[in-house]
């Protein structure tokens, strides 16, 4: 596609930066909101269900929302559903601001998820049909290392916020964020959807679901990638209450330390960049998955024998996500490659699983939890193994790049 000054979107300084930018409405309505957790419990009077509760509600928001934005996108374009969900985060923004109870907290973290969720899916699927299918790992990877600037900066900034301000004042950064966000969305991103047919009759969503599900490949991608993101977002829920309730540490040095894991990332994804297509999705994939899993064991053998610090939550999450760096821009280009025609649902399949699962297993996580980190560890192994799993899968029945 071609914008209104000639240039291809990919071409475009402005474009990279907006697109990259639209990738941080995700972290701004979770990583934002981690350091407030003890904050909510105890302002509140709730328990830690519930708190926990309040957290897990926007990942499970995001997640069911980025099937429709998906299948939307694939529908009537990339640029009217982008800016729909933009422009419904920015509303959620002003409920959870406005909110005073623990009802209306929930309905705006509800809301403004809903809205967030549009961020991850459509990132992808703007980035497909602007770089190509050859350089959707590098662009995914690329992009990706953009989006891991909101963990790293979101829980420092969470953390200072909730220390100096108040837990409320992190609604009210995140809804000035997003309405900026939305600015240059609406300035700079066209419509990108490749020319349709102006015939060609699209297949029903459960046809494209059933498309998509019915190969192994796509199926062991999306799930690894789920399972994955699960043992990552229960470290992250459980490790803010153990450093703040158990080992007693504040709130900022909670999101300073939380830093470790958004590098690991962010490495991950540099090296995915560079290395490019020079091994197969299926290498790749299931070299990140064993990464994660061997790290977990390690991090579970030295917790099981006391040795309970901010670093041995913290250099394991680092590898964790180092893990998660690598295997998940060739997990995501091997799922949306799998059908082209149907990229935009692959793609919200995708963030779905991530959202859902990683949601599931920090509700969990609350449920369950004891003050000690043996939850913690409980769900991280089983989770980290079913990755190993489905990593392993795709390099068994490989067909393909």
């Amino acid at each position: 596609m071609i914008d209104s000054s000639g240039n291809h979107p990919r071409r475009t300084r402005s474009f990279i930066v907006a697109l990259g930018s639209i990738a941080l409405i995700g972290p701004l309505a979770i990583h934002l909101f981690l350091p407030a957790i003890p904050a909510i419990k105890s302002s509140l009077q709730v328990s830690d269900a519930l708190a926990q509760f309040s957290f897990s509600i926007s990942l499970f928001a995001m997640a069911f929302a980025t099937l429709l934005y998906g299948s939307l996108a694939d529908t009537f374009g990339r640029r009217p559903v982008l800016l729909s969900g933009l422009a419904i985060f920015v509303v959620g923004g002003i409920i959870s601001v406005a909110g005073s109870t623990i009802e209306m907290l929930l309905l705006g973290r509800l809301v403004q998820a809903a809205g967030a969720g549009c961020g991850l899916t459509l990132v992808r699927t703007i980035a497909r049909d602007a770089f190509g299918a050859e350089r959707l790992v590098q662009a995914i990877a690329y992009l990706t290392m953009f989006y891991t600037l909101g963990p790293m900066i979101s829980p420092v900034v969470g953390g200072i916020l909730v220390d100096h301000f108040g837990w409320r004042s992190i609604f009210v950064f995140s809804l000035l964020a997003g309405g900026a966000i939305t600015l240059g969305a609406v300035l700079v991103i066209p419509e990108t959807r490749p020319p349709q047919p102006v015939h060609a009759p699209r297949p029903g969503l459960i046809r494209s679901y059933a498309s998509l599900f019915g190969t192994l490949r796509f199926t062991a991608f999306v799930l690894q990638t789920g399972f994955s993101t699960a043992a990552f977002m229960t470290l992250a829920a459980a490790s803010s209450t153990l450093m703040q309730e158990l080992l007693n540490r504040p709130a900022t040095e909670y999101g300073t330390y939380f830093l470790m894991a958004p590098m690991g990332f962010l490495l991950g994804n540099f090296v995915s960049g560079r290395l490019g297509r020079r091994f197969p999705n299926e290498v790749m994939v299931m070299t990140g998955a064993a990464l994660s899993f061997f790290t977990i064991a390690v991090q579970a053998t030295l917790l099981v024998f006391g040795i309970l610090h901010p670093l041995t939550l913290f250099i394991p999450g680092f590898f964790i996500t180092f893990a998660q760096g690598i295997a998940l821009p060739y997990a995501q280009s091997g799922a949306m490659g799998t059908v082209p025609s149907l990229a935009g649902t692959a793609a919200g399949i995708g963030v779905f699983l991530q959202h859902f699962m990683g949601a599931s297993a920090t509700q969990l996580y609350g449920l369950i939890a004891n003050g000690t980190p043996e939850p913690m560890l409980y769900i991280m192994l089983i989770s980290s193994g079913l990755s190993l799993l489905f990593g392993i899968l795709p390099a068994m029945h490989r067909s393909g790049p």
